[in-house]
């Protein structure tokens, strides 16, 4: 194809008007069933480590370096992945980062101490880090507009069902099989996912948006032809604009400046709702005179919020819109944080903890799933989404350290009133700062975006910057 007839290709505008059938089902499973290993891969050190910690194989100190070495890791996978996943697409990066958790894995049911061990969860850390950034900006790039709040919403139930699914499998597992186990089926799951995955497209959005225009031409013929299933498509909308040529520098000017900055802000305070309380509840509940069984027992009946809780996110940003999401979310979270503390009835304490974690992973799915990858243009949407995910881990790196000293110096309403706190701030931020995605088309939300307001390059295309919506 010519690169006079090139832009006619409008992907985005063509998948935008596809119905929602097996094509994208089949991509939601695919995608999802690896982000399912990830979030599972992540919460098995729960249960490794007291494993390892009561065999001998590992001390207390060697436990908190495995922790943090998967925080680094992930870090560091969430940065590399955005530069990565911009630079040679989605499919490769969403393929390489399965590989590396995976065999990462595996390896690590054979370390032969925990230092390896240590090593290679680093390795795993890497993987888990880049495929929450590429899966979910993955899925993005597919999905129409008006569906697209509810199938990444989902993407993120797959994500926390880990938690769950970690601690039942470990449960039934360890006790016969032994710690390893539990790395050695991650990691075998996660290499069937890849194998699985290789059928997958690249993203004809990304394609169009790096110039591969025939390539991209191609596959939305393929694409099409699979979801008309003989059956005429609705017509395209008219392409909003031509695909400008954008580079890192843009995430730090006007527009996306504001909105890299919202991003960060937003997964600072999820990352510390989530590893600065919820990670943390066994271990409240124990200091605050609890047995330790009481306290499993009442910190699982409010993990079961976390599936409830990114359902009930699916089905309503489409419908509610992400920014009134956002923020209903955190106002609620807000609300039972307050009454939190002042609950002391056994019977009480739990069922309002469930209302506090529901919340919390209502904001999991809007924001780890949904909004942060549509605030933000094709071709820097890895690099800006792995940013403000490299941000958001490394608030994990200091939270700890944070919620010791308020739990010790002010107890539960210490913790409480941080959270509040940084939901306060992000209430004000969104509403301030945000902008609504809701049934808008990728490109719309790019409009404005130009790689400099009236600069030479956008002189030079013939790209008129217009306002955002």
């Amino acid at each position: 194809m010519s690169e006079a007839v090139s832009p006619a290709v409008n992907a985005g505008g063509r998948l935008d008007r596809l119905p929602i059938g097996p094509f994208h089902r089949r991509i939601m499973w695919l995608i999802g069933i690896g982000m399912f290993f990830d979030g599972f891969d992540i919460y098995i050190a729960a249960t490794v480590l007291g494993a390892t910690l009561k065999s001998g194989f590992s001390t207390l100190p060697q436990n908190a370096w495995f922790v943090s070495a998967t925080f680094v890791g992930m870090m560091a996978g969430s940065f590399l992945t955005g530069f990565f996943g911009d630079r040679y697409g989605r499919r490769f990066t969403y393929q390489a980062n399965l590989l590396v958790f995976g065999l990462a894995a595996i390896g690590a049911a054979f370390a032969p101490n925990m230092t390896v061990l240590i090593v290679l969860r680093f390795i795993m850390g890497v993987g888990l880090g880049a495929e929450n950034v590429v899966g979910y900006s993955t899925m993005t790039e597919f999905v129409p507009a008006r569906s697209r709040g509810r199938f990444l919403g989902l993407m993120a139930v797959f994500v926390v069902t880990g938690l769950p699914a970690a601690s039942l499998i470990g449960y039934l597992i360890i006790p016969t099989f032994g710690w390893r186990a539990m790395f050695a089926l991650g990691g075998l799951g996660a290499l069937a996912v890849w194998y699985a995955r290789k059928s997958l497209p690249e993203s004809p959005r990304w394609l169009e948006a790096v110039g591969r225009h025939a390539e991209a031409e191609a596959l939305m013929r393929a694409i099409e032809a699979e979801a008309a299933r003989g059956a005429p498509l609705p017509p395209a909308a008219a392409a909003a604009a031509p695909v400008t040529q954008l580079g890192l520098a843009a995430l730090f000017r006007p527009p996306l400046l504001s909105r890299l900055l919202l991003g960060c802000l937003c997964l600072v305070v999820i990352n510390t709702l989530l590893y600065g309380f919820v990670t943390w509840l066994p271990t409240f509940f124990i200091r605050q005179g609890l047995s330790v069984a009481t306290s499993f027992g009442y910190a699982l009946l409010m993990g079961l919020g976390a599936p409830v809780g990114s359902a009930i996110g699916a089905l309503t940003a489409d419908r509610w819109g992400r920014k009134p999401t956002i923020i209903g979310a955190s106002a609620t979270a807000i609300l039972f944080g307050i009454l939190y503390p002042m609950t002391l009835d056994p019977v009480l304490l739990p069922l309002v903890g469930f209302g506090l974690t529901v919340p919390i992973y209502v904001l999991v799915a809007l924001l780890f799933g949904i909004y942060i990858p549509e605030l933000f243009p094709t071709e820097v949407r890895l690099r800006a989404s792995g940013l403000c995910n490299t941000v958001g881990r490394g608030a994990t790196i200091v939270t700890p350290f944070l919620v010791v000293t308020l739990f010790e110096t002010y107890g539960i309403a210490g913790v409480t009133g941080l959270m509040i706190g940084l939901l306060a701030l992000q209430i004000v931020a969104v509403a301030a700062f945000g902008v609504e995605p809701r049934s808008q088309s990728l490109e719309s939300l790019e409009a404005g975006v130009a790689p400099a307001e009236g600069g030479p390059a956008a002189r030079a295309r013939g790209t008129v910057p217009r306002p955002i919506h």
